[in-house]
């Protein structure tokens, strides 16, 4: 198989960043949404469209929730029922925590293995820096990153003296790309805090897939007109751009492992409060409290909606982590030079037998 080449020598390329890979204005704010607002906004956002819309709900019937109370009152089984649906969400991140921890109290054996693996990898990056890599992950990607603009520009200074122009003017477009998004990615790691979305939203940012196949397919097109030195060049930049790939998903892998823990924890102390507000209002609020109403609707509603909705929240903060994560995990299925979504395609890229 061999790669089709545009005759104009430019190639369109796929967005850099996740918003531009994305497109348009209704898909950039989904991800704004899922991805880059606070979870606790999210939730809280999701806890607000909950209230209203059983408030709404509660004008299109017939027979008001204070008039419902006095003979067969709905609040306790709905209430039974929101216990227990909240106090499976509260298991199922527990034992998802569970998962998580088990990791760290492995056998010796698989600690070495974790260890040794670890090791052999920054032995591996480290042949790209001039010094022993960064601890931090925010700091050791953007090392990565930094690595990537310097084989750049070595590689454009090793064509740029090449009387094939196509080369040249290919070289020079590519490169140019490269280090313009690796610099925005580099400065946004800069102060990035591991932990926080930051670290991986900047590494989402760097398209690298995309950079390998540019870079395979130069040095393939022109592979009868390279030098030692500029084929060396080559395979410098794309071995850099290799790296970050493992390193991305190592460190993504982590942020999981961080994020799952921190869910587990915020979902019992919310699931706690749940689990007083549920049996406090089921016994202790009849249809003789809380009268008259409030910019028309029944005070009752009121209480009773809200209360229903504090009863939600560890389901609601469970959905707001799970978009984040699910949509993450969704955008970096594939490992090395594979493009999955469509968003990121070109009509560059065709092959013919």
């Amino acid at each position: 198989m061999a790669t089709s080449q545009s005759e104009s020598g430019s190639e369109s390329t796929p967005g850099n960043t996740m918003r531009e890979r994305v497109g348009n204005r209704r898909g950039r704010i989904y991800i704004t949404v899922l991805l880059n607002t606070n979870r606790y906004l999210v939730t809280t956002g999701l806890a607000i469209i909950l209230f209203v819309l059983i408030v709404a709900i509660s004008r299109l019937g017939t027979t008001s929730l204070r008039v419902a109370m006095t003979t067969d009152s709905p609040v306790i089984p709905v209430f039974q029922a929101m216990i227990i649906v909240s106090a499976t969400v509260v298991a199922l991140v527990v034992t998802i925590n569970q998962l998580v921890l088990a990791q760290e109290i492995g056998p010796l054996s698989d600690q070495r293995d974790r260890m040794s693996g670890a090791m052999e990898f920054l032995r591996n990056a480290e042949k790209f820096f001039s010094s022993t890599s960064p601890p931090e992950p925010g700091s050791f990607l953007r090392a990565l990153v930094d690595t990537t603009i310097n084989n750049a520009e070595t590689l454009n200074d090793a064509v740029a003296d090449t009387t094939n122009d196509e080369l040249r003017e290919r070289t020079t477009q590519f490169t140019e790309g490269l280090v313009n998004n690796a610099t925005t990615v580099s400065e946004s790691l800069e102060d990035a805090q591991f932990g926080q979305f930051d670290v991986v939203q900047a590494a989402l940012d760097y398209n690298y897939a995309w950079k390998i196949y540019q870079v395979r397919r130069l040095r393939k097109d022109h592979g009868t007109d390279l030098t030692d030195d500029q084929r060396e060049a080559f395979e410098d930049l794309e071995e850099s751009l290799i790296s970050f790939g493992p390193a991305r998903e190592h460190i993504k892998t982590l942020y999981f492992q961080w994020q799952l823990v921190n869910l587990s924890r915020q979902i019992i102390y919310i699931g706690i409060l749940a689990f007083a507000v549920a049996p406090g209002t089921a016994l202790f609020i009849d249809a003789g409290s809380f009268p008259g109403t409030t910019f028309g609707v029944d005070n009752m509603t009121w209480i009773i909606s809200g209360v229903f909705t504090i009863v939600t929240l560890p389901v609601l903060l469970l959905a707001s982590y799970t978009l984040r994560l699910a949509t993450i995990a969704k955008r970096t299925l594939a490992i090395g030079p594979f493009i999955l979504r469509s968003s990121s395609r070109t009509e560059d890229i065709e092959w013919q037998d």
